[in-house]
Parts: C-alpha cells; structure tokens; sequence
C-alpha cells in the first residue's frame, strides 16, 4: 500500500537536500498528487456542477492529461473562491468600521459568538479571509484536482470531517482504529469554500494563523502556519507552498487592506 507521509517525506528531501531544479519538483509534485489518486476508490473524471457556476464543461470518464486537470480545476474553483473571498472582505471591512465607530455591537457581539471570539480584535483575526492561492493549493491536495469521490459525491474539497450525525455526510472507506470516518456533505463548491474559511476562522488550531493573515498576504509566510491542517505538519507545509509556486496560485490572489 502506498505511503502518503513517506512519499512526502521523499519529495522534499529532494528538493531541499539535492537540489533539484523547477522543472524536477513540478513532476515530483505531480507524481505524489497522480499516486495519492490512485489511492482514492471509484475514480471518475465527472464532476456535476452546481448550478450557479456552470462555467466549465461536463466531462465523460475518459482519460485526461494532468494538465488538462489542472485547467479543469482553475476554471471551475478560480470563479467560485474570488467570489465568496470578496464578501468575506467586504464582511471584515465593515465590521472593522463598525468596532472603530462602536456601532452594531448586537451584531458584533453574535458574530463573537459564532467564530468563538473573545475580543474584537481577535473577531477581526476570524474574519480576515487569507489568499486564495491557499486555498487553491489545498483544495488541489486534498481533493486530487476535483477528481476525489468525496468532491463527486458530497462537494467536500478541503477533507473536512463530520462529528455530527445529523448533519449530511458519508462515509469514507477506510476506519480509524474501529470508527467509521465521515465527511460533510456540502450542496454546492460555494458552500465548501465558505465553510472552509469559516472553519479556518473558528478553529482554536489556526490561532496563530488567524493573526499572521492580518500582518500580511504573502501565501508563502502564511502557509507555514497551517501545520495543524494535516497530520504531516511540516511536510504537509512545505507541499502547500511548492503547489502555490509552481501552479503559479499566486497570481489569482486578490491585495487587500491589511490590520
């Protein structure tokens, strides 16, 4: 059976012992992302749109090259995170008005509630959304470039797990120890993203990153700070940064007003 954290391992060995140049570490990355694919049951090239962002073609189950993948998942994920980043900004610049003026703190004081924030400043931390170069990078890793059986199925791209049986879930095939994993089942990609930068809002784990995204926008800085998203910490780091690199996510990220 192959080994994610070994071959993670392996990848950056190269890159940071050996010194392989651009062109070796964008296959090396490509090989890992192709063989944990390979590693996902039911693999099927067709991904069912939700309607508000039917921008991109169907596709049948043939196969496609990895660039052609790669373009496939630009097209349909650039379009969805600009879109919710955007008013999450417009979100975070008017409750950052509202705490300067002390005006709406009925409204201020639920959002506290809901990010379990315990301060203003530390709401404004949840609020900031990071760079979707970020989340591009992890999306492509954990759903394989929208190819997984949990993005087909249930929309879930971030590998964000279930603990509530009441909510809309699946099951993945695989246990923890006895325990059956599950996934949230989202209706739309939208409602992933936002759940996603809500989740990286509300989780104690993500302190530290919450404050950094208000000192700066640079993914590269940022990134280092997202070890508690996998159980690989640093590796898993390291990968996010080389996807963001070499699949040029830089450039879709959106500048805005920082602190």
């Amino acid at each position: 059976m192959f080994n994610t954290k070994i071959f993670c391992i392996f990848l950056l060995s190269l890159i940071f012992f050996t010194g392989c140049d651009d062109s070796k570490v964008k296959m090396l990355e490509e090989s890992f992302l192709d063989t944990k694919l390979g590693t996902i049951e039911n693999q099927k090239l067709v991904v069912s749109l939700p309607k508000e962002i039917e921008i991109a073609p169907k596709l049948d189950d043939q196969p496609i090259s990895v660039s052609e993948k790669k373009q496939r998942f630009k097209d349909i994920l650039v379009p969805i995170s600009q879109l919710v980043y955007n008013q999450l900004e417009k979100q975070y610049q008017s409750v950052k008005h509202d705490i300067a003026m002390n005006k709406n703190r009925e409204y201020i004081e639920l959002l506290k509630k809901e990010y379990k924030a315990k301060t203003d400043e530390t709401l404004l931390h949840a609020l900031k959304p990071h760079p979707i170069s970020i989340l591009l990078a992890q999306a492509a890793a954990e759903s394989a470039w929208l190819t997984s059986r949990f993005t087909k199925e249930a929309y879930n791209i971030f590998g964000v797990w279930s603990f509530n049986k009441n909510e809309p879930r699946i099951a993945a095939s695989g246990l923890r120890g006895t325990k059956t994993i599950y996934l949230k089942k989202y209706r739309t990609l939208k409602a992933a993203v936002e759940d996603y930068y809500k989740n990286i809002g509300r989780n104690w784990a993500y302190a530290e990153f919450r404050k950094q995204r208000t000192l700066t926008d640079d993914p590269y800085v940022l990134s280092d700070y997202l070890g508690s998203y996998s159980e690989k910490k640093e590796v898993y780091t390291q990968l996010l940064k080389s996807m963001i690199k070499y699949n040029e996510f830089h450039q879709y990220d959106i500048k805005s007003e920082l602190n």
